[in-house]
């Protein structure tokens, strides 16, 4: 079932596509004469010059993506990148027997991170490229309810595993949508520690008391999409190694680095959050948000073999080959994990850390030139992921964060405004994110920007009206 609604009726849409006749007339071999229709495939073909302009003309209402301050994915590659990927576009990333070459770029990439992760013994870490963090997320959490049933099995077989338990999962409120989406498809119970006073993530004290024999793992976030903090990966350990202590719960660690994985290991060395710390069993990454590849790749990485079941490794006699594969999707290109591992080659370590430095850079200085306008307060200054957020100052009643979202959006400037969850509902935020290639000059237009429209939203006499509960692009 698509979720897409048909054509409009009543006239209210044409029902042909508008066609400039400065695209030609009809080509004799695979040309059309007429307008080709919205909602249906056309009756003939027509010349790939037209087709192309046809839709090239439509893409042209989006959004320019390099204004785009919501999303977190990367916009910018060098075109050797582009050339690389299009190389690998027509090669199918599940087919590893048929693109053995792929399959070791694929390969070398879960050990450079694992690396990058300081897990103890990179050879013997398992992981996988994904389509995006999402699935890698699925996947973790897969591989924890496992472990979570086969301890329980052999729990009830020693009388003390209840008839009826539903597995849970502990996690702050401020998760990514994915993790929710999990739970609900896996059938697991969702706790969330809920956001109180200045806190914006989870408090490691009460995840630890929401755990019992049946927490199948706690999720910690390296950078949380509200506001751009990072969880306390280390503190979260250290309350659950206290709660072993007093129960003998031995609760896994799962952290979530969709965003902060890709930052922490170059600007916050010292910061103790991977496989260093023992009770991390698994981290996902995306490769295309601070790993700068373009959509969609992901990275799902295991401490060790004994963290992923085996019985979620399916070996299958596929094309010919013996194929071993744990990720959810299979056909995909290859192109993202060449151009995961050309980036890997081309920054190194230093390049990397050049880059992020940069972004964290950007975002500091334009969190503090904000803050200086007096009209906003920020929650968080850049200083952990490239991204701050911040709300309107305690003393502006004639403007709000949405009525901001909209004026910019005139300017190009694509910059969420939403309200966050229980416990911090009146609390409403716009939140900018800095990514390679938003420079510090763009920085300045955006402040200059911002700056213009300030005198026209405080001779607003009050906030203006929207629908309920809106959210202004927020994205992951």
């Amino acid at each position: 079932m698509s979720l897409h609604k048909g054509p409009r009726t009543g006239g209210a849409e044409p029902d042909g596509l508008s066609m400039n006749p400065f695209f030609g007339p009809a080509d004799p071999v695979g040309g059309m004469a007429e307008a080709p229709p919205r909602h249906r495939l056309p009756d003939t073909p027509m010349a790939p010059h037209a087709a192309f302009q046809i839709v090239h003309d439509e893409l042209m209402l989006d959004g320019n993506s390099r204004l785009n301050l919501a999303t977190f994915v990367t916009t910018w590659m060098e075109p050797q990148a582009g050339r690389l990927m299009a190389l690998c576009r027509d090669k199918n990333m599940i087919d590893k027997d048929e693109y053995p070459r792929t399959a070791e770029l694929e390969r070398r990439c879960v050990a450079m991170l694992a690396d990058l992760w300081n897990a103890p013994d990179p050879g013997q870490t398992v992981g996988c490229s994904t389509t995006g963090s999402s699935e890698a997320c699925m996947l973790a959490g897969m591989a924890l309810k496992r472990r979570w049933a086969r301890r329980a099995a052999t729990r009830k077989e020693g009388g003390r595993y209840p008839e009826g338990a539903r597995p849970n999962l502990v996690m702050g409120a401020n998760v990514q949508v994915c993790w929710d989406k999990f739970c609900n498809f896996w059938e697991v119970e969702a706790r969330q520690v809920p956001m109180e006073g200045g806190r914006f993530h989870i408090d490691p004290q009460a995840a630890a008391e929401l755990c019992d024999e049946n927490t199948i793992g706690v999720v910690a976030v390296m950078g949380s999409t509200f506001d751009g903090s990072y969880e306390p990966v280390a503190e979260v350990c250290g309350a659950l190694d206290a709660l072993q202590e007093r129960s003998g719960l031995d609760v896994p660690v799962h952290v979530d680095g969709a965003s902060g994985a890709m930052v922490a290991p170059f600007l916050d060395e010292e910061l103790v959050w991977d496989f260093r710390l023992p009770r991390v069993a698994s981290i996902n990454t995306s490769g295309h948000k601070y790993g700068l590849v373009y959509p969609g790749v992901g990275w799902a990485l295991w401490r060790t073999i004994d963290d992923l079941p085996e019985d979620l490794v399916f070996r299958v006699n596929y094309l010919g080959g013996d194929m071993p594969t744990f990720a959810l999707n299979f056909s995909r290109p290859g192109a993202q994990v060449a151009a995961q591992y050309y980036t890997f080659l081309r920054l190194g370590r230093e390049g990397y850390r050049a880059v992020q430095r940069t972004a964290r850079d950007v975002a500091r200085s334009l969190a503090e030139r904000i803050n200086a306008l007096g009209d906003f307060e920020l929650l968080t200054r850049g200083d952990e992921l490239p991204v701050f957020a911040f709300t309107t100052a305690q003393d502006v009643k004639n403007f709000d964060v949405f009525d901001v979202s909209r004026r910019l959006r005139e300017r190009g400037w694509l910059v969420p405004a939403y309200t966050f969850p229980p416990n911090r509902e009146d609390l409403s935020v716009l939140r900018v994110v800095c990514r390679n290639g938003f420079t510090a000059d763009l920085a300045d237009m955006f402040l200059g920007d911002l700056r213009e429209l300030l005198p026209e939203l405080r001779d607003q006499i009050a906030p203006l009206d929207r629908p309920a509960a809106v959210a202004t692009a927020f994205h992951h």
